[in-house]
């Protein structure tokens, strides 16, 4: 977020221009009234004129009584308060902190234009929200609303009771205030218990709707809906709550309510980036194409087990994968958590990382995100959202997300946001070790510099971060101390904390009842743990920088191959993990083939490929050297892990339907060769004849007929499959 800018070209977001879906036009669907033209606003305006019409909700006319005033008085810190006021209300956070900023250089002791920068910030989940506030409050004590600011972080933090400490401290300067009220009735029902706070609320509806927010965060979304429609119920010109709440519904697929509420905020001037971008998302919906399947366990009851939506262009294509290895995922959760799903569980894949953005807007931690849950429902990014450099692995996110569909269900969204994500990463490799992501220099630096979370308060690095990499170790953090109880405990132990969890208990009670092991202790043991694993990398990392520039100044100077597999080798077992771009396993490979040694080169590629290397290229190398060695079989496995990367590379399913063919796998080869012409190439001849072939060897022959008739229709006088044909038409076998 920035920081510090200047106030010129200032754009007040009256009506919700700003960001959209990536890829797409604003909505014309859907058209906010318009205010009356702006009226000529004289240098002589005052600043309650501009309160005047901002009340009136004539905003373009107050934004420009606002520019007047500081055109006519620009070193008024007051009037760029005031405007940053209006400034954030009307969804422009970006100039607000601007103008927020140039007060305080004005006025370093402006306790108004810290509380509006806390508010800016807390709405980011940025962690200057509490500095700000606390700034707040240092130059006005009675300027509670920063109080409930900070109670508000607290609560998203999951520390219940600071956040009550803030709320009592709002609500003795000002007994009514609301939100403090909120927070209290919040916290009450986070712990399941009856709320003597909500008769408080009475008719405010944006207590109720400040209750739907917190609950929101906590993934009580069906608990957050619920309090939105309180909140309209007491206030119907609520316009907030209106949106938030068909943003809710849109998750849970309830499209045409959703549509309806996002449509009269929108009429009503609340046109916020998540109101507009939602309704553009939902136009987008028509692109989709739907897959269901039944649920063998209960035929009769009306609805299905799994549905799979992927857009239109790009079904045929990843259907063959996606469908399989969502119904893997949730036979495996449902036998490892002894748990059956009551709802179907539906599964989104994005095309456009952008509208995989909106879907998820307005919750914590969304950077660099790839998937998120709904309760019963996940959105994903598919491949074609990620740039290829990435090595997106979209199977180890379905699996990810699809845990979380179950232990939420399981704890009825009751679960620690720490438990429930490392729980998560830890099935991404307990399903198959090269899955998942490795261990990336960042998360190197963050142990080094002993950064890791006290496990009482590993809530906080998810939604508050104080660094910049700390959600992405926070992650990682999560991930190993689900691994370590399950080394240490069992994979059942998992299992009873997650239905411990269910009881809504703390953190701290459930380390102490299910492993029988102080927070403090358990600290200090799973840091011994991580020391074990990964204390020769961080020691070794300064060294293993220095020796790969050293390393890769060898190999411009020509070095001979048996230097350089030596010090390549030497890296690798510094940093085993590092399998990124210029990593020691292809520089070793590389070095073997220089040298003439292809069995050494399979040796190093092997060790790639098992610890999670995921470059097409190096990938495609090795199967292509295994081939060669006779090795078919495993040429295919090293490129059937590809699949899980590169879904949409037309020249991998032909090399992978290649050597399934060859080595007598038909049924693997039919799903290639169809892929491959669902990819539409250039050889639109050859992808039919390829799958003719392989329907033929099969035994499908009527299909394989069919396809040689596609073949020879692009290309007439292609003479492989005139052949082919020829050979089916003496062929009555039918399948």
């Amino acid at each position: 977020m920035k920081r510090i800018g200047l106030s010129a070209g200032i754009s007040l977001l009256f009506f919700g221009a700003g960001v959209v879906a990536q890829g797409q036009a604003p909505r014309p669907a859907t058209k906010a009234p318009q205010s009356a033209a702006p009226a000529p606003v004289r240098t002589s305006a005052t600043l309650a004129q501009a309160e005047a019409l901002w009340r009136a909700q004539d905003y373009t006319n107050a934004g420009s009584a606002f520019e007047a005033l500081l055109k006519a008085d620009p070193n008024n810190a007051t009037y760029k308060v005031r405007y940053a006021d209006l400034l954030a209300e009307r969804f422009n956070a970006a100039d607000a902190e601007t103008l927020y900023q140039e007060a305080l250089k004005i006025d370093p002791s402006n306790a108004k234009a810290y509380l509006g920068l806390a508010e800016v910030y807390a709405d980011g989940f940025d962690e200057l929200g509490v500095q700000s506030a606390k700034a707040a409050l240092d130059h006005d004590p009675k300027l509670y609303h920063a109080d409930e600011i900070l109670a508000r972080i607290a609560l998203e933090d999951n520390d219940l009771k600071k956040a009550a400490d803030y709320a009592d401290a709002a609500l003795a300067i000002n007994s009514g205030a609301i939100e403090a009220i909120a927070i209290h009735a919040t916290i009450d029902l986070l712990n399941d218990k009856p709320s003597p706070w909500l008769a408080k609320i009475g008719n405010h509806g944006e207590g109720y709707a400040d209750i739907a927010a917190a609950l929101v965060t906590n993934r009580r979304y069906e608990d957050g809906i619920l309090y939105y429609r309180k909140a309209i119920a007491a206030t119907p010109d609520l316009w907030r709550a209106h949106s938030q709440l068909g943003v809710n519904l849109m998750r849970f697929g309830q499209n045409e309510e959703a549509r309806k509420e996002l449509e009269l905020a929108y009429a009503n001037h609340y046109a916020d980036k998540p109101t507009t971008n939602t309704l553009m998302l939902m136009d987008t919906y028509k692109d989709f194409e739907t897959f269901t399947w039944p649920d063998a366990a209960n035929p009769n009851s009306g609805q299905p087990a799994g549905i799979l939506r992927l857009n239109k262009k790009e079904a045929d294509a990843l259907r063959p994968y996606f469908e399989p290895e969502m119904k893997r995922a949730m036979a495996t959760y449902e036998k490892k958590y002894g748990y059956k799903m009551t709802k179907p569980v539906q599964v989104e894949v994005y095309i456009n990382h952008g509208d995989f953005e909106v879907r998820v807007m307005g919750l914590p931690g969304i950077g660099g995100i790839l998937g998120v849950t709904f309760d019963n429902i996940v959105a994903m990014d598919g491949p074609s959202a990620r740039d290829k450099t990435e090595g997106y692995h979209w199977a180890s996110v379905m699996w990810h997300e699809l845990s979380h569909v179950y232990v939420l269900s399981m704890t009825h969204e009751r679960v620690p946001r720490w438990f429930t994500e490392g729980v998560s990463v830890h099935e991404e490799t307990a399903t198959t070790p090269d899955w998942g992501d490795r261990l990336s220099p960042n998360i190197v630096l963050a142990l080094h510099q002993k950064k890791l979370l006290p496990i009482a308060e590993m809530d906080r690095g998810f939604v508050h971060p104080t660094y910049p990499e700390q959600v992405i170790v926070s992650y990682f953090e999560a991930g190993q101390i689900v691994n370590y109880i399950a080394k240490r405990w069992g994979e059942a132990k998992v299992v009873d904390m997650i239905r411990a969890f269910a009881d809504n208990r703390e953190t701290v009670d459930v380390i102490r009842e299910q492993l029988k092991i102080e927070p403090e202790a358990f600290d200090k043991d799973f840091q011994a743990d991580i020391d074990a694993q990964y204390g020769k990398t961080v020691a070794g990392f300064e060294d293993w920088t220095k020796q790969m520039r050293e390393l890769n100044q060898a190999i411009k100077d020509d070095k001979p191959p048996s230097d350089l597999l030596q010090r390549a080798r030497d890296l690798e077992a510094l940093y085993p993990e590092y399998v990124e771009a210029g990593n020691a396993y292809e520089m070793a490979a590389n070095a073997c083939l220089k040298s003439g040694d292809k069995a050494c080169a399979i040796a190093e590629f092997g060790k790639y490929s098992k610890i999670g290397g995921r470059d097409l290229a190096a990938m495609e190398q090795y199967s292509a050297l295994l081939a060669d060695a006779g090795q078919k079989k495993e040429a295919a496995a090293a490129l059937g892990r590809m699949v899980y990367v590169f879904p949409l590379d037309a020249g991998l399913h032909e090399k992978l339907g290649n050597l399934d063919l060859e080595t007598g796998n038909t049924t693997e080869a039919v799903r290639e060769y169809q892929v491959l012409v669902a990819l539409n190439t250039g050889d639109k001849a050859g992808s039919h004849y390829n799958l003719a072939k392989a329907l033929k060897a099969d035994g499908q022959t009527d299909k394989a007929r069919e396809e040689a008739i596609t073949a020879l229709e692009a290309a007439p006088e292609y003479r492989p499959a005139q052949k082919l044909l020829l050979d089916l038409s003496g062929d009555d076998g039918k399948k």
